[in-house]
C-alpha cells in the first residue's frame, strides 16, 4: 500500500501562500501534524497553516478561498 500524501496550506511573511505535501507515514515516523508543527518550529517564515486536505485538489480550491477571502496573496 502506497502513502497517501496529506496537504497543508502555509502562508509566509510575504503574504503568499504555498501548498506542501507531507506523505504519511514520514520515515522517522512522525505523523503530518508532527512534521508540519516541526517544520513550523524550523521556518520563521510560516506565520499561519491551513490543513491538513486530502487531495492536492482540495487544497487548490481551499488556497483559492484563502486570496479571495484577502487572507492570502496570489503568487
Amino acid at each position: 500500500m502506497t502513502p497517501t500524501p496529506k496537504y497543508y496550506i502555509v502562508k509566509r511573511l510575504a503574504g503568499n501562500c504555498e501548498i506542501l505535501p507531507l506523505a504519511e507515514p514520514a520515515p522517522t515516523g512522525a505523523t503530518p501534524t508532527q512534521r508540519i508543527a516541526q517544520i513550523e518550529e524550523q521556518d520563521p517564515t510560516i506565520i499561519d497553516k491551513w490543513g491538513p486536505y486530502d487531495s492536492a485538489e482540495d487544497a487548490i480550491a481551499r488556497r483559492i478561498g484563502l486570496i479571495r477571502a484577502g487572507k492570502c496573496q496570489p503568487q
